[in-house]
């Protein structure tokens, strides 16, 4: 277990605020030291991949704390997912604590502890346990991702440790974390084509990646260097990898110093958005990665958000 001190540096908020039609979100990802399991939760306040979201928006309607959720899959055996999108009475929050439904996240100034009871979908089951993020270090250094200015990115503590402990189902493990944030003021399929990310921890900083396609047609592509003390530092950007297509046919851009990176084990695999596991090389060396990519024009399409009420369920009060 990481032992930090009290980290008075706090340049992000659970009680933010969040305007109409935006979002704001607050993503923890963690592999096992093991290689055997992995974790990612998501809290939101306007669930931007929520169906029930998205229609509220087009019936001129579009209020994000009537729309929170705590996504949270484990990968690995046991797997589960629960991605359940709550009404405005669900939402409960301050500086340094927010509860969504029956689930919390806390951070104490050492570390974020999540309290987590959810219900799994399709298929309904119990998701019950904790999970504390403890940081080597905050960052303060945050990023613009579009040309409007609209959407706003913020690696938190990009070198972190996890301690996983569920009850149901029983699982527990340890190993290397990340933690960061993105707010905007408008959907993400109104500025953004597609995006893809990716992170790399290694021994001595961790590689953060992302790049996005604006439907503007301009680019953005960030290569960042975040040291054990916080410090985010740009490096060049790595030139393209090519990685397998996702089973619904997304996209996996990569990249790679040598230009070539190898899919470990898919995560998440949907009709918009695939999560991975990598095998890649940055900064110097070679290193597992855990890699998003997301296609917008494919979460908005109509199919795709008749299917998406099965694994994003909305309760009726």
């Amino acid at each position: 277990m990481n032992q930090i001190s009290r980290i008075e540096t706090r340049p992000w908020s659970f009680d933010v605020a969040v305007p109409n039609q935006g979002y704001r979100w607050w993503y923890i990802d963690a592999l096992s030291d093991d290689g055997q399991h992995g974790l990612t939760v998501i809290a939101f306040i306007g669930t931007v991949f929520s169906p029930w979201y998205a229609w509220s928006r087009r019936w001129g309607q579009g209020d994000p704390h009537n729309h929170v959720c705590m996504n949270v899959a484990l990968y690995g055996s046991p797997s589960r997912w629960a991605m359940t999108d709550r009404r405005r009475g669900a939402l409960e929050r301050s500086r340094d604590h927010l509860r969504i439904g029956p689930s919390s996240a806390t951070w104490d100034g050492t570390a974020l502890t999540i309290e987590i009871e959810e219900v799994t979908a399709p298929i309904p089951s119990r998701l019950k346990g904790r999970v504390r993020v403890l940081p080597d270090a905050v960052s303060t250094r945050a990023f613009v991702l579009d040309s409007a200015g609209r959407h706003h990115w913020q690696p938190i503590a990009a070198r972190s440790r996890v301690e996983v402990a569920f009850e149901s189902p029983n699982l527990r493990w340890s190993g290397p974390a990340y933690f960061d944030t993105n707010g905007g003021s408008a959907p993400l399929e109104a500025d953004f084509l597609r995006w893809d990310w990716c992170r790399a921890p290694m021994p001595d900083a961790t590689a953060v990646l992302y790049n996005a396609e604006r439907r503007d047609g301009t680019q953005q592509s960030l290569a960042l260097r975040v040291t054990a003390d916080g410090v985010v530092e740009d490096m060049e950007v790595p030139p393209p990898a090519s990685l397998p297509r996702g089973l619904w046919g997304v996209p996996r851009p990569a990249r790679s110093e040598d230009g070539r990176a190898t899919l470990v084990r898919a995560l998440t695999d949907a009709p918009f958005y695939t999560r991975s596991e990598i095998r890649t090389r940055l900064l110097g060396r070679e290193a597992t990665a855990v890699h998003e990519s997301l296609e917008l024009d494919r979460f908005a399409a109509l199919p795709v958000q008749v299917m998406l009420p099965l694994k994003v369920p909305r309760p009726l009060r």
